[in-house]
């Protein structure tokens, strides 16, 4: 009983220095805290900490953030921004050095995926502008020269031959190469689609609607080590979740988004928990993966506040650390959350 005063006293140290630095510092520069803060369920203890010192140096955040991508082969972490006459990706180490930035041929980023293999280093971009690029799903190198595009450049539609899509939001590549894409970020599809990797569809899912299989603005897409697809279906407020290989609606979570839908879903290394990110309320959950076999209910293990209008939009997890990345679109920086070893605290 006092383990769990004293994590909830520190949590809301943590919260009340989020929220007084926000309004104080305004919303340039991240957060400087080392406060370690821990979560129990049941037997078991999860911890992350907030790691104020990524990146090295913030200046180089000048737009608004808006997506990430974590290379865990190469430890590069991939930052996709906003706004006018700025660098739109910037690359760094996982250790927060700065390397390098790019912007050709990037109009509005709004996802972005790292689909690295032992003989190719590829970034993945879904673009929503409306310039000549726009509307687009776009592969690039690591040093930002445009490889391959999905989609017809400059036209939203839906078409799928040609494939055209309207503000394509997110996507995931396995390392087969297979992509899963989620299309409709406010526009006029509301789709998931499963490329192969020389870009045939295999299945596609989804138009505007709230039964099972239909979505409202799908926003986001991981798949889990197992061969389930998991869609945020952010305007019905759920998450949604197929059977890879086939497309096949296995089932739905709905019962942890009463107040808000999700924004952003990533799975941990070990595939025994699914981060959640939801956008207005600022902020991120934790919650147990189900079964083989079995979708269930949502449960939620702990949760991570951040201050208000901080806006988380998507994350990513590095597959090697454990460490959690998070786009914030009202603090314009990346935040980084890192797993420790439960060990080092009383």
């Amino acid at each position: 009983m006092a383990r769990f005063w004293v994590c909830v006293a520190g949590a809301g140290f943590f919260l009340a220095y989020l929220v007084l630095h926000s309004h104080i510092c305004g919303s340039s520069l991240p957060l400087r805290l080392h406060f370690a803060f821990k979560f129990s369920w049941r037997a078991e203890e999860i911890l992350y900490r907030l790691d104020v010192d990524w990146p090295t140096y913030s200046e180089y955040f000048t737009g608004a953030t808006f997506c990430v991508a974590v290379d865990s082969l190469n430890e590069l972490v991939y930052v996709a921004q906003r706004g006018d006459n700025i660098p739109k990706v910037l690359v760094f180490t996982e250790d927060g050095y700065f390397l390098r930035a790019w912007n050709y041929t990037v109009d509005t980023p709004h996802g972005i995926f790292a689909a690295s293999t032992l003989h190719e280093q590829s970034v993945w971009i879904t673009d929503v502008g409306s310039g000549s690029y726009g509307h687009t799903v776009k592969k690039y190198n690591s040093f930002g020269d445009l490889v391959q595009i999905l989609g017809t450049p400059g036209k939203k539609g839906t078409g799928l031959n040609p494939l055209q899509f309207d503000n394509p939001a997110e996507l995931f590549v396995e390392d087969t190469g297979d992509i899963y894409i989620v299309d409709g970020d406010g526009g006029l599809n509301n789709r998931l689609i499963k490329l192969s990797q020389d870009f045939m569809i295999l299945w596609l899912r989804g138009e505007n609607g709230t039964e099972p299989a239909k979505f409202n603005i799908p926003h986001s897409v991981t798949v889990d080590s197992v061969g389930r697809v998991w869609v945020a279906d952010r305007g019905n407020r759920r998450i949604q979740v197929f059977d890879k290989d086939t497309g096949e609606w296995l089932g739905a979570w709905n019962d942890c988004f009463t107040e808000e839908g999700p924004s952003a879903v990533r799975f941990t290394p070990d595939g025994k928990r699914l981060i959640i990110a939801q956008l207005n309320l600022s902020r991120l959950l934790i919650t147990a993966a189900p079964p083989v076999g079995n979708i269930g209910n949502c449960s939620v293990i702990s949760t991570i506040q951040l201050a208000d209008q901080v806006l988380p939009h998507l994350l990513d997890v590095s597959q090697k650390t454990g460490a959690i990345y998070v786009a914030e679109i009202g603090a314009k920086i990346n935040l980084i959350f890192k797993k420790e070893d439960t060990s080092r605290i009383d």
